[in-house]
């Protein structure tokens, strides 16, 4: 069932109020790869009515004000995407097609979407309950970031937002929290996971430099940002103030990592899996395609990518669901009437990172003075694919399911580390899960760059090609890899570019596509090498491209003409099968 999103549908549930109201930039789609629609399915699991609003006419009342005002909370959300980075090219053009759009079209989704929310709810409530900001948009915007759209450091979301609360990270836990607290008429300032303003900072609290001080020193930016990045970690990390104006904003310590039947139970939630009917009638939303027969495994990455935020909004601790979970969801996607036999993805934020995490960090916290996956995979990581093939086996048991794609990236460093089970995995995975191609994401060559972006040697790579070829041919299929890049990436010289379509030429024997201009988001350490021009890891110069001509160039010398090979046009390496999985 869905969550209401008219008076209508309030009114055949029996409610005549509610008491949270959730407000997004992406169109309504029940799923349980929606935020908003989690928050909203586990508090009503928890007794709270709950609506949704979903991207609302800025310039009308008729959106806002068409399911009242709620008893607790409005609850704002940007969305799945940043707005900024839905709306916005690399090249600050703007967008002129949303996924989450009915239609396709970019049209709904105000610039700063979260921001603009909050000023409509005030407009048309004065003196309402309080604004809690969520989603990824305030959560990577929680303390004083980098704003490439505006090039400049902008304060915590809060403030600018003038909300009550931020509940920062996936919240499903500290959303119930919340709402029971403030049902209780108690105060929320102690849950985790959540972020407020304050006359003082509590004692005890660690400080940061101030937004003034980050947004005039760049040296004071990394030294924040270090300090904020550290203290993100459930086990170890310690409470953050950080004065904004003449006020404090007070981060509280991260909720430890949901348990396998916590993340069982809220998958457990019943979801359409389908466009509100509101909704559907302005036409199809493409992201429902990608989402709504795919299966999500565990949550969390322990890669540290650079240019990533996973870390600060996932964790880098890894949450499983256990199989039997996965295995029952599977059979309802079966037994859905618009299942055609495929799951588009069996996988997380990395695919294979299901079934094993370090011991030391679940009890002492991740380790900050070095990484589980770079420069290598470390010892104590014991990489174990096992448990994932185990889950496979279990899927394609399923007689009602034809095919089951991973479509999810892997981690190519994971498999060539797993001694025991990583050639039988990747075999696996050759034999029954890639749907003619299999998506990887090297992103560059260059070993300054690839450091920079907190990415394996690329000796990893070609040895992965060679591996992913030869089983292929052994299993009698046409497949191929698919390979993301990044241009423009901090430290990525033209140069850099150059040798990397060497590569390209030589060792893939081919130029991939997909090749990106680095966008810099808040919250990741790429975007504080863009600002500053600094490597951080070694408190050295960075060279950054930042001119509009110079980025188009590293991205040319790829997929531009220049970037050809001299024998011609590029061949299509991505065609289907031949020869389809059984």
């Amino acid at each position: 069932m869905f969550l209401p999103a008219t008076q209508e549908e309030m009114a055949q549930l029996g409610w005549d109020a509610l008491d949270v109201i959730l407000v997004t930039g992406d169109a309504y789609i029940d799923s349980p790869f929606i935020g908003v629609a989690v928050i909203g399915k586990i508090l009503a699991q928890h007794g709270f009515r709950v609506g949704i609003i979903a991207q609302p006419d800025l310039l009308s009342e008729r959106d806002i004000t068409r399911l009242g005002e709620p008893a607790l909370f409005w609850g704002i959300t940007g969305g799945s995407i940043d707005s900024m980075v839905a709306n916005r090219t690399a090249s600050n053009r703007k967008r002129k097609t949303d996924d989450y759009t009915p239609g396709g079209l970019n049209t709904r989704r105000p610039d700063r979407a979260v921001i603009a929310y909050a000023n409509l709810i005030r407009q048309h409530f004065k003196g309402t309950v309080p604004l809690v900001l969520g989603g990824i948009e305030a959560s990577l915007r929680r303390i004083a970031h980098y704003d490439a759209w505006d090039n400049r450091i902008r304060r915590s979301i809060l403030f600018d937002a003038k909300a009550d609360y931020l509940l920062y990270g996936m919240a499903d836990r500290s959303v119930v929290q919340l709402a029971q607290a403030l049902t209780a008429g108690q105060s929320p300032l102690s849950i985790r996971g959540l972020c407020y303003a304050a006359a003082a900072p509590p004692e005890g609290a660690l400080m940061l430099p101030t937004y003034q001080t980050t947004a005039a020193n760049k040296k004071a930016f990394i030294s924040m940002f270090r300090t904020f990045y550290d203290n993100n970690d459930p086990v170890s990390a310690q409470t953050l103030v950080q004065q904004q104006d003449s006020r404090f904003l007070v981060h509280n310590p991260p909720q430890p990592p949901l348990s396998t039947e916590e993340l069982d139970a809220i998958h457990s939630l019943e979801f359409e899996r389908d466009l509100h009917p509101r909704d559907r009638q302005a036409g199809r939303v493409a992201a429902l395609d990608t989402i709504r027969f795919a299966l999500t495994t565990h949550r969390g990455c322990y890669g540290e990518c650079h240019f990533c935020a996973i870390a600060v909004h996932q964790g880098r601790t890894i949450q499983n669901r256990s199989v039997d979970s996965i295995v029952r969801e599977a059979k309802v996607l079966a037994a859905h009437p618009a299942f055609k036999g495929t799951i588009a993805d069996v996988g997380g934020p990395t695919a294979n990172m299901y079934g094993f995490e370090c011991t030391k960090k679940l009890t002492k916290g991740a380790c900050r003075d070095k990484r589980c996956l770079f420069p290598s995979v470390c010892p104590s990581l014991k990489v174990d694919h096992g448990p994932l093939m185990a889950l496979l086996q279990r899927l394609r048991a399923i007689n009602t399911i034809k095919k089951i794609v991973v479509a999810s990236g892997l981690r190519y460093d994971m498999i060539l580390a797993d001694r025991k089970n990583g050639l039988n995995y990747l075999r696996e995975v050759v034999r029954h899960h890639v749907s003619g191609q299999m998506k990887i994401a090297p992103e560059h060559s260059n070993a300054g760059v690839l450091a920079a972006m907190g990415k394996p040697s690329a000796d990893g790579l070609v040895q992965f090609r060679q591996l992913f070829n030869r089983l292929t041919k052994e299993e009698g299929l046409e497949q191929f890899l698919t390979y993301y890049l990044i241009a423009a990436h901090p430290g990525c010289t033209q140069a850099a570019m150059e040798e990397l379509r060497s590569f390209c030429q030589k060792e893939l024997h081919l130029l991939p596509r997909q090749v990106q201009l680095f966008t810099p988001t808040p919250c990741t350490w790429s975007t504080l090498m863009y600002w500053t021009e600094t490597d951080p890891f070694t408190n050295t110069p960075c060279f950054v491209e930042k001119s509009e001509a110079g980025r188009e160039r590293q991205k040319a010398a790829i997929v531009g003409d220049a970037g050809r090979p001299n024998n011609g046009p590029r061949a299509n390496r991505f065609a289907a099968p031949k020869k389809r999985n059984k």
